[in-house]
């Protein structure tokens, strides 16, 4: 039989998977893994694995073939260099979070070219001011949205901008999707930069990408333009990002994702006109996130007793 090994922390919902792959695929022996110790003893022969092989252990696992990375953007140090030297194949969930993720964007962008924090400001001040908002109305259908990082996420957010009539231009250095607008090279964004009313970014946190939203960056955006990160927070420098915003070099900011989380509560972007924050939980309550995770989970382990190609393979050098 093909073993396959969930690997710790363990909760309800893989324990139900466990369960449920046993049922689909009789030919799999299925093992929950409850501890660390438990974990390194089961990977040793085992051929697919759900979580994190870590560095002390991968030298003793030789039959694995799949490892099925729980997170689209795992934390620092999950990839290792003797992990992307290893013959086994990385698959993660990237693609079940795009449309919540991407009505996530929407809303905060829709936010912010509509003034949403002011009034929110004099609502919560119980005020009736008809001269709350301080910056004019943005009309999509006349902006344009930069996209950075045009997979799954950015493809639908590209679609939608594209309903309400934005110009789209999208950054993506191996574009995959069928998304509107044009396709850019990364090399080609801080020419393209000033020409966006919205700068939004999707990417993985990756040596590459670690810090790239910087002074440098968003002193090249208008000063009319506003900057959304919702992809990881180690991306973007929230001390540059607090300077342009205090200078006036762009206009405002909307984030669910911080390069330090949680966001301390004296941090001055809690407190900052037209920037609105929400606590990295674009979709933390989404319901139906658990069965597009184990669906997944289901067809790789499919294609691993039965010999096909994995969905979803991870560039393990590049993270992502």
């Amino acid at each position: 039989m093909t073993k396959y090994v969930f690997l710790p922390p363990i909760d309800d919902d893989i324990r139900s998977w466990a369960r449920r792959l046993a049922e689909a695929l009789p030919e799999l022996e299925v093992v929950v893994a409850e501890d660390e110790e438990a974990g390194a003893r089961e990977l040793v022969d085992a051929e697919g694995a759900y979580g994190w092989a870590s560095p002390e252990v991968l030298p003793s696992v030789e039959r694995l073939r799949l490892l099925q990375n729980p997170f689209a953007g795992p934390p620092v140090g999950w990839y290792y260099p003797e992990l992307a030297e290893h013959s086994v194949v990385v698959s993660n969930p990237r693609g079940i979070y795009s449309d919540h993720i991407a009505q996530h964007i929407m809303m905060f962008l829709l936010a912010l070219a509509r003034g949403l924090p002011y009034w929110s400001a004099a609502q919560a001040e119980r005020r009736w001011d008809v001269g709350a908002r301080k910056r004019g109305y943005v009309n999509l259908a006349d902006a344009t949205v930069l996209i950075n990082g045009v997979g799954g996420i950015g493809a639908e957010t590209a679609r939608l901008c594209a309903a309400f009539g934005a110009r789209v231009i999208g950054v993506d250095p191996r574009p995959s999707e069928d998304a509107p607008g044009e396709i850019i090279a990364p090399d080609e964004l801080d020419r393209r930069l000033p020409e966006a009313d919205f700068v939004v970014t999707t990417v993985p946190h990756t040596p590459e990408t670690e810090g790239m939203w910087n002074a440098a960056r968003f002193g090249l955006m208008k000063r009319s333009a506003c900057f959304i990160n919702i992809g990881r927070g180690m991306t973007a420098r929230l001390d540059d990002l607090v300077a342009a915003l205090e200078g006036g070099e762009i206009a405002g900011a909307a984030l669910d994702v911080f390069e330090i989380e949680p966001l301390p509560a004296e941090h001055p972007l809690w407190g900052m006109e037209n920037v609105l924050l929400t606590p990295h939980i674009a979709v933390a309550d989404a319901a139906d996130i658990p069965e597009r995770r184990y669906q997944l989970v289901l067809e790789n382990a499919r294609r691993l007793v039965g010999g096909g190609e994995f969905v979803n393979v991870v560039d393990k050098g590049k993270w992502y």
